[in-house]
């Protein structure tokens, strides 16, 4: 289990960074936040240069780097005269769901030998996509702790629109779970920031 102000691949929610509607689904239907609020990439260490410019390695989330120019798209010639949500939710990138306004975002490099599962899993999703990075945010909704226990994780998958959920070597399908019957609401166990 991670310490620290990061997700880290532990209790993480994970996406794909090339859906430019990953960014407002995760933080609609999963975190229950504002749909602008921006994710980190979790990316193979050996390719984070590939992706962003980034002299040395970045394991705990704490440096915020530009991408790398060719993987920006151009701004439209319009884009001053934007609306602030059209702005929000233009393409920046060939990875919007990562690419903050400015076309930075906060790099986690992740190492075979001191994350070697979760840099099996991003090695997994490259053979899928040929992208070897994932989209990385904890794992809680709005206003609630990052989840502790597998009971935690249930029930924050289950009370979410999460599809998937892995706890150890268990793989939970959401269309596979029995119906959520609990009545109790995070809204109400916890102040919203």
């Amino acid at each position: 289990m991670e310490f620290g102000p990061r997700a880290l691949g532990a209790r993480s929610i994970l996406g794909d960074p090339r859906s430019p509607e990953m960014q407002k689904k995760l933080n609609l239907k999963i975190k229950y936040r504002e749909s602008f609020r921006p994710f980190a990439p979790s990316v193979l260490a050996e390719e984070a240069a590939t992706y962003f410019d980034l002299e040395g390695t970045s394991p705990y989330m704490l440096l915020v780097r530009p991408v790398k120019a060719a993987h920006r798209k151009p701004l439209p010639a319009d884009y001053q005269s934007l609306g602030v949500r059209e702005k929000l939710y233009f393409e920046r990138s060939s990875m919007p769901a990562i690419t903050h306004v400015d076309f930075s975002a906060r790099v986690q490099t992740v190492h075979q030998g001191t994350n070697p599962r979760y840099h099996r899993l991003i090695t997994a999703f490259k053979a899928l996509t040929g992208i070897g990075m994932l989209v990385n945010t904890s794992f809680n909704v709005r206003g609630e702790p990052i989840v502790c226990t597998a009971e935690d994780a249930y029930r924050c998958f289950m009370r979410t629109e999460m599809d998937y959920l892995v706890v150890g070597d268990n793989l939970f399908n959401k269309t596979e779970q029995p119906a959520w019957e609990r009545t109790d609401d995070w809204k109400e166990e916890f102040v919203l920031d």
